[in-house]
């Protein structure tokens, strides 16, 4: 079967893609133009169900869970899952059934019964989300998110779905109607919101340390250009977005804890959005410069500006710079600053500035540390070191989202926030070819974003 739930398949995608030339060209004429009419909100989105904001998963005493994807990103969440204490890991799915084989092992390393294994076609998901399972991760290329999420949430599954969540605002709003409609959840897993230094950033916004509000920076600045080459993992279809689409492809990282410290969905939310795309020049140099003439790549037509910057304007009117960039030569860099009537914070290092200090310079986060350290880090802090990946946010984040399964909490990600911080690549793309034009953002809450308090971050 080559499409389903208006997805293209992985084998499908591989080819139009690795095709480059005219075939290339003509994709991306035909997404562009899908963008246009998403951004225009054409395709309006009914009310399926009851809002999920703040709805409690279910208790229980024991996770049950299933993993879809387990090559370098899902391998990782397994080694997180299985050290969380009554986490089961009950099924595993890749296409690939040497790495279904590995995660198994993995799991019957940590003491637990060999998971069930599915690799038999591409479609094998489907009898994974239909096992009796609480939650299913799902760590995938990204088209294959939302089937794979909505199969998960209409068997009666909650679903967690890697980054970006979607990547049309069709896709978006698919997530946001079936979770209503199922009554389940579907969490993002942005683990840079639960980093240390995001994790007490926050807390010193609620304290008032930096006052109120008005502007913030995100960003994903990461060199992945060996990795987008590579002929192995991410190399195999991370690549094929720079040929179609000209946007934001990877917002959240940046986005998802500036998210937090504006109360998006809790108070305010996005409004509109402006952006820009810089000529694209880095991804074909390096390419040119690393392959020989024969091998295929060199045959590849990138149309993703190096550079893509967007402005967000709030309903609240605070404003927030986003850029992408994974081709330029540089540090690794998520910006993740705020300015506030008080004072202000930087990241890459980090470092606060607060009004009527003594010495007119950046102070440390150090002196803050002690205070504002988020409970989570200081009870899971060595743990998480020890074994998650990116610093321990990524054990945490499993931690937390385990515990709220556990406890009977609501997530503290929901479908909305996976919504609208995955909703700028298309909204960036529909703007770059429009010449910067604003693009609104859809109110994937219905108006509920102004009827919920604010909330201290995974403190419940």
């Amino acid at each position: 079967m080559e499409k389903e739930h208006g997805s293209i398949s992985r084998r499908s995608f591989l080819k139009q893609s690795v095709a480059g030339g005219a075939g290339v060209l003509v994709a991306d004429r035909l997404l562009s133009a899908e963008a246009r009419v998403e951004a225009k909100g054409v395709r309006a989105a009914t009310n399926s169900g009851a809002p999920m904001m703040d709805v409690p998963f279910e208790a229980r005493e024991r996770v049950r869970l299933g993993i879809i994807g387990v090559g370098g990103r899902g391998s990782s969440l397994v080694r997180d899952l299985v050290a969380v204490e009554n986490v089961e890991v009950k099924a595993i799915c890749d296409l690939v059934p040497e790495k279904v084989a590995r995660a198994q092992k993995t799991v019957t390393g940590a003491g637990q019964p060999e998971p069930a294994g599915f690799s038999n076609g591409e479609w094998d998901f489907k009898n994974l989300t239909q096992l009796d399972l609480d939650i299913v991760y799902i760590a995938t290329p990204w088209n294959w998110h939302v089937p794979m999420a909505v199969s998960a949430m209409n068997n009666g599954k909650h679903a967690a779905v890697e980054v970006p969540a979607c990547t049309t605002l069709d896709e978006c709003w698919e997530l946001v109607n079936t979770s209503e409609k199922t009554r389940k959840h579907c969490v993002i897993l942005e683990n840079c919101c639960y980093g240390s230094t995001e994790m007490m950033v926050q807390a010193m916004v609620r304290d008032g340390v930096f006052g109120g509000l008005t502007h913030a920076e995100a960003a994903y600045l990461h060199d992945l250009r060996s990795i987008l080459t590579a002929n192995e993992g991410e190399g195999l279809w991370r690549r094929f977005p720079h040929m179609q689409r000209n946007g934001n492809l990877y917002p959240t990282h940046g986005l998802g804890p500036v998210a937090h410290y504006f109360d998006i969905h809790r108070g305010d939310r996005f409004d509109y959005m402006v952006s820009l795309s810089s000529t694209e020049a880095s991804l074909s140099e390096y390419v040119k410069t690393k392959f020989s003439e024969t091998d295929p790549k060199r045959r590849e037509k990138y149309v993703c500006g190096d550079m893509n910057t967007s402005i967000i304007k709030t309903v609240r009117g605070r404003t927030i710079l986003l850029q992408h960039n994974v081709v330029s030569p540089r540090p690794y860099s998520r910006l993740n600053s705020i300015s506030g009537t008080k004072g202000a914070f930087a990241d890459y290092p980090p470092r606060v500035f607060v009004d009527r200090q003594k010495e007119e310079e950046w102070q440390t986060v150090d002196s803050f540390r002690e205070r504002y350290e988020h409970p989570l880090w200081k009870e899971t802090g060595e743990m998480a070191r020890k074994t998650g990946g990116h610093g321990g946010m990524d054990y945490v984040m499993n931690y937390r989202l385990m515990d709220c399964l556990k406890r009977g909490l609501p997530p503290d990600i929901d479908v909305y926030d996976a919504a609208a911080w995955s909703a700028p690549t298309p909204l960036s793309e529909a703007s770059v070819i429009a010449r910067g034009a604003p693009q609104d953002f859809p109110d994937f809450t219905r108006g509920g974003w102004d009827k919920r308090a604010s909330k201290d971050f995974a403190r419940t």
